[in-house]
C-alpha cells in the first residue's frame, strides 16, 4: 500500500510539474514585460517604463532618453531589443521606453499625421513633464528614439516637440508622415539605422507585406532631412566594417548633423541590440552597437535653447 501511495505521489508531481513550469514562466514573463510608471494623458492611462541606473548622481542634471517599440511590440519588448538600459549603466543616464495604444498586449504609435498622433504627441510632452517633476532631468538633453513604427514616431516627435526633443534617433524606421506635416521650425539632429535586407521597411522604400502603403526610400529621405538641417550637398561616406558603411552630412545649420549607418544585409533588427526572430525579421549586424553610437551622437548634441514648460495641448 506504502509503495502505491509512493508511486501515485510521484504520478500526481510529474503530471502537475508541466502545469508549475507553465505558471512559472507567465509569471515570469508578466514580470519582465510590466511597466513601472502610468500616467492619464487624453483621458487614458498610459503606461511607461523607466530605469533610472545607480550611475545616475542626483545631485546633477542627468539626460533622458526616451525610445519608443515597434508595432505590436510594448516598452519592455523595446528594453530588450535594444538594450539601452547597459548604455544607461556606463554613462549615466535615465531611459524610459513608453507604450503606445492597443490594450493589454502588443502597442502602436499614431505616427501617420491623423487625428490620433496628437494624442501620442501629448503623452510624450506630458511623459517628460512628469519625470522632470521626480527626477533632476538636464532639460538641454532629452533625445528620442525608436525602431520600426517607433522609429516613425522619434521623427514625428522631432516635428512636433523640436523645442524639447534635442536629437533623434531611428532604426528601420516605418515613415508615413510627410515632410509637409513637418514645419521647419529647427534643425533637428538625426541619426539612422537601416538594413538594405530589411523586409518589412525597405531600403529602397515602397510598399511591403506588412505596410501597404509606400514608404520612402531610406537614402533619399535621410537626404532630405539633411537639406531641411541647412548641410552641405557633399555627404562623407566611411566603411565602418564589412557589412557597414557610414554617411554624413557635415556643416549643417547649428551643427545639426544627420548620419546614416547602413548595414549591408542586415533586416528589420536593432543593431548589436537582442536579435529578433530571424525567420521574421532578418538577421542582426553585431559589428556596430546602434544604442551605444547614438548616445556618442545624442550627447554631441545638446539643446542650443534650454526647453521650458509648454501650455497643454487643446483637446
Amino acid at each position: 500500500m506504502k509503495d502505491r501511495r509512493l508511486v501515485l505521489g510521484a504520478a500526481l508531481v510529474l503530471l502537475a510539474l508541466p502545469v508549475l513550469l507553465a505558471l512559472a514562466e507567465a509569471v515570469s514573463y508578466h514580470v519582465a514585460n510590466r511597466s513601472n510608471g502610468s500616467l492619464v494623458s487624453s483621458g487614458t492611462r498610459r503606461e511607461y517604463l523607466l530605469y533610472v541606473p545607480r550611475s545616475v548622481d542626483p545631485t546633477r542634471p542627468a539626460p533622458l532618453v526616451i525610445s519608443l517599440h515597434g508595432g505590436a511590440m510594448w516598452g519592455a519588448a523595446q528594453k530588450e531589443t535594444s538594450q539601452w538600459n547597459r548604455v544607461a549603466d556606463a554613462h549615466g543616464f535615465i531611459v524610459v521606453y513608453p507604450s503606445g495604444v492597443g490594450g493589454q498586449g502588443p502597442r502602436a504609435w499614431e505616427a501617420d499625421g491623423g487625428p490620433d498622433q496628437a494624442r501620442d504627441v501629448r503623452f510624450i510632452s506630458e511623459l517628460i513633464d512628469t519625470l522632470a517633476a521626480h527626477y533632476n532631468i538636464d532639460r538641454a538633453r532629452v533625445y528620442a528614439n525608436g525602431l520600426s513604427n517607433g522609429g516613425g514616431m522619434a521623427f514625428v516627435l522631432s516635428c512636433t516637440l523640436a523645442d524639447r526633443i534635442a536629437a533623434v534617433g531611428v532604426v528601420a524606421p516605418a515613415i508615413f508622415l510627410p515632410w509637409s506635416a513637418c514645419p521647419d521650425r529647427r534643425a533637428v539632429p538625426m541619426i539612422a539605422f537601416h538594413g538594405t535586407a530589411d523586409r518589412l521597411t525597405r531600403y529602397n522604400g515602397g510598399p511591403s507585406w506588412v505596410a501597404r502603403r509606400r514608404l520612402p526610400s531610406i537614402p533619399a529621405w535621410t537626404a532630405t532631412w539633411a537639406r531641411r538641417n541647412g548641410c552641405g550637398p557633399d555627404p562623407v561616406d566611411s566603411v565602418v566594417a564589412a557589412d557597414v558603411t557610414r554617411r554624413e552630412y557635415v556643416r549643417c545649420a547649428d551643427d545639426a548633423a544627420v548620419v546614416l549607418y547602413t548595414v549591408h544585409g542586415g533586416g528589420h533588427t536593432w543593431p548589436g541590440g537582442k536579435p529578433l526572430p530571424e525567420w521574421f525579421a532578418g538577421s542582426t549586424t553585431t559589428s556596430i552597437d546602434a544604442s551605444s553610437e547614438m548616445w556618442a551622437f545624442f550627447r554631441a548634441h545638446p539643446l542650443r535653447e534650454v526647453w521650458r514648460p509648454v501650455e497643454p495641448f487643446p483637446e
